[in-house]
């Protein structure tokens, strides 16, 4: 299932705790592909706690607590990292991370915190969701099959990676354009992971992110650039992608475009992905200011004058996805939209 999808469901989730609806939310996928940072944006979105268990770093005894003496009896002294509405706050997330890689006896002690929402007498407070994520066992991740008592106590849900979700959350979190242009250029290397080959850099949605990060290290110092984006997405990937941004001298000046002068189309395909992602960044910057609707506008008159008009359909839904409803106030939305009525738009 693809990010957006399962960020909706996360969101009703985590809401439905306080109707007594939640069921725990197990997510899998390949490492690299999402799945901790979709869980750290329904707790952002909310603006509630995550307390991240790793399940793989523990003992049972970790999770069940202490035994300890009290007059005729033995009581159990509660772990703090467990959620305490006093000391975490009513609402948030707990989540089991690396959840496959935990050895059989640790899983068993939690068959009850995640059924039951209980340990013993320690009781998760009714406000806290229940998410977990783990790699599946091809993934070449140290991970434990699943035991079905276990796996009995979750909705199971597929993490896929997909280009748009990835690109529209680039353009929310500032990844640099070059990233977002290289890879609507490349769409199939936003991952490519071949267990069988077991590599040590590849290229993930997380992977790329760290390409941003060394673009704004590196890019001044052509001697590494290279080799620092190799070690971010792999060997083929990193030449792919220097090169791919060594070749942006050629690009047209985007301050003409915006400020609406007559800019011709490059003829280079990977030129024009990269006009398009830059002038999506432009808007979004532009957005907020006094002159936001004049460069929008400006910006879709250059989107229909791709030769390819797929390209412009493209960035103009980049732009929505970006900044939402106010792009159909701009007056020249309705000419570009009536230009290419028979294409359709990317969902």
């Amino acid at each position: 299932m693809r990010p957006a999808q399962l960020l909706t469901i996360l969101d009703r989730e985590f809401t439905s705790t306080l109707e007594g609806h939640h069921t725990p939310v197990m997510l899998w996928g390949p490492p690299g592909v999402g799945k901790s940072d979709m869980i750290r944006q329904t707790a952002e979105r909310h603006g509630v706690p995550v307390i991240d268990v790793r399940l793989s770093q523990m003992e049972p005894s970790d999770l069940r607590g202490i035994p300890f003496r009290s007059g005729e009896h033995v009581e159990w002294a509660t772990p703090a990292i467990l959620p305490d509405a006093q000391r975490h706050g009513e609402r948030g997330i707990l989540f089991l991370d690396e959840i496959t890689s935990a050895p059989p006896s640790v899983s068993a002690a939690a068959y009850q915190l995640i059924l039951d929402r209980r340990l013993g007498e320690y009781q998760v407070p009714e406000g806290w969701a229940i998410f977990a994520a783990g790699n599946r066992q091809g993934d070449r991740g140290v991970t434990y099959t699943m035991p079905a008592p276990l796996a009995n106590r979750f909705s199971h849900f597929d993490v896929e990676a997909h280009l748009d979700d990835w690109v529209a959350w680039a353009y929310q979190n500032g990844i640099d354009e070059k990233v977002i242009a290289f890879l609507r250029f490349r769409p199939e290397l936003l991952f490519d992971f071949d267990p069988a080959h077991n590599p040590m850099a590849f290229p993930s949605p997380r992977s790329w992110e760290f390409a941003h990060r060394s673009l704004q290290k590196f890019g001044n110092n052509p001697e590494l650039l290279q080799g620092t984006l190799q070690a971010c997405v792999g060997p083929a990937a990193g030449i792919e992608l220097t090169a791919f941004v060594n070749s942006l001298d050629k690009m047209p000046d985007l301050d003409d475009i915006v400020a609406g002068r007559e800019v011709p189309v490059p003829e280079e395909i990977d030129l024009q992905y990269a006009v398009a992602a830059a002038l999506v960044g432009r808007a979004i910057r532009a957005a907020d200011q006094p002159e936001g609707q004049t460069v929008i506008g400006h910006i879709l008159d250059y989107a229909g004058t791709f030769p390819q008009r797929e390209m412009g359909v493209m960035l103009v839904s980049d732009l929505h996805r970006a900044i939402g409803e106010q792009l159909f106030q701009v007056p020249q939305f309705g000419t570009w939209a009536n230009a290419i009525a028979d294409v359709m738009l990317y969902e």
